[in-house]
């Protein structure tokens, strides 16, 4: 018995610890990485832009539902093992910029994902921007020192190089 107080009571100031360290996080951050790839610029924006298919190639998704547009903004909720998440179209330039933004206020996290696609010599180079925010204060610690800000991002840039058989090493 006396083990497992002294376990529990580790654990509570674990715990204790990391709320005291997330609560002195700022709440906002950005987040960039990016990454060069032998496609063009607009076969890129196509890919990341064609939102029905993006399980096919994303391997954090299960599937996309497509949603119907509201105020002429095209929408979709995404499904995977962190449950559903509804992203908006901000601002769409075709092969060259598109701003995705989560837009449900219910979730403990929200922001902006901003793709930019530029030539890179016979290819092109992905630059995705977060300018994200985490409201739980523990969640923000595990946010900035477990999980990473930019793990969600090199994850999808490492998916988008696989879709065209290539490895890709994302860089800030």
């Amino acid at each position: 018995m006396k083990w497992f107080l002294l376990i529990f009571g580790g654990l509570v100031v674990l715990v204790a610890i990391a709320t005291i360290v997330g609560a002195i996080l700022p709440r906002e951050h950005t987040a960039t990485r990016a990454a060069k790839f032998r496609q063009p610029p607009n076969l890129l924006f196509g890919v990341v832009r064609d939102f029905a298919a993006l399980p096919a190639w994303r391997s954090s998704l299960k599937s996309v539902e497509l949603l119907a547009p509201v105020d002429g903004v095209a929408s979709y909720r995404e499904f995977s093992s962190h449950g559903p998440v509804v992203y908006r179209v901000r601002e769409e330039r075709p092969g060259e910029r598109l701003v995705l933004e989560i837009a449900d206020e219910g979730l403990p996290y929200g922001g902006t994902w901003t793709f930019e696609f530029a030539r890179d010599g016979e290819g092109g180079r992905v630059r995705i921007t977060e300018r994200g925010f985490v409201k739980p204060v523990l969640f923000r610690f595990l946010a900035r020192f477990v999980f990473g800000y930019t793990a969600t991002m090199e994850q999808y840039l490492r998916d988008l190089g696989k879709k065209f058989g290539e490895k890709i090493s994302p860089e800030p």
